[in-house]
């Protein structure tokens, strides 16, 4: 095995607290433009319900080509779902909907505490650093700006611009092109253990699984509290950290012995 000289990250609950974001913008966009008779919780419990419904199925749809390049389509089509879910059939709404939860979500949108001293801490040690994200061109870009973080990355990579995203195998050997090396002198730091750490894995690659308690979408069901710290399919490999603070990979890789 290699040793490390580039760290890769997943963003979204990784990096930023993605999920605490669109809950907060949820709730502030249901006040301010839900539809009268109906409370915050019960238009939030619709959108879960619709979420579940609709998010499976996008990359295997007619969507999956436009959600690629602009976020607005399918966000107002998954309002738009939302409504229907509580009998409303209402397009301008909708699309009203849709606009508000999408700029919230983006005011709301957060870096953990430790993520720019990891930032710093990893770019002095002379790690090369690269951002892997699923996610449509558009908002992932914008995500990008509002955090302020892409002086730190050599290579970003975005599921709506390469037309293919995580876990796809293809994505894992473009991004060692993009830094000129193997698999096994990568560290791929992400939350998504399906997403993130199997195919990381797979490709050879040292993994970190960040896991926190926070990484819990609204389409979670009701009273189902935090994800286990450990929640691997049955059989699947470790990764070679698990940990809820980022600042402790570098602290292990410090330590580490390839």
């Amino acid at each position: 095995m290699g040793v490390i000289h580039g760290i890769y990250l997943d963003l979204d609950d990784t990096l930023c607290a993605y999920w605490d974001a669109s809950k907060l913008a949820l709730r502030e966009t249901f006040d301010a433009h839900g539809p009268p008779g109906f409370t915050v919780d019960d238009m939030i419990g619709a959108w879960a319900q619709a979420f579940r419904d609709f998010s499976p199925s996008l990359k295997h749809t007619g969507w999956y080509e436009t959600y690629l390049k602009f976020g607005e389509p399918t966000r107002t089509e998954q309002m738009r779902r939302t409504l229907a879910e509580i009998g409303i059939e209402d397009s301008e709404l909708a699309r009203t909907l849709g606009d508000a939860y999408g700029a919230a979500r983006d005011r709301n949108l957060k870096l953990f505490p430790e993520s720019l001293e990891f930032l710093d801490r990893a770019k002095e040690k002379g790690y090369k650093l690269g951002l892997i994200t699923n996610g449509p061109a558009d908002i992932q870009r914008q995500e990008i700006a509002t955090l302020g973080i892409e002086r730190y990355f050599d290579a970003v990579l975005i599921e709506g611009e390469m037309g293919e995203g995580k876990p796809k195998p293809g994505v894992f050997r473009r991004a060692e092109r993009e830094f000129g090396l193997s698999g096994s002198e990568i560290l791929f730091v992400g939350n998504s253990y399906a997403h993130d750490i199997a195919p990381a894995i797979e490709a050879g690659w040292r993994t970190a699984w960040i896991r926190r308690p926070s990484d819990v979408p609204p389409s979670a069901p009701t009273g189902s509290g935090p994800r286990s710290f450990d929640d691997r399919p049955d059989g699947a490999p470790p990764p070679d950290l698990m940990t809820d603070n980022l600042l402790a990979v570098l602290d292990w890789l410090d330590r580490a012995l390839f």
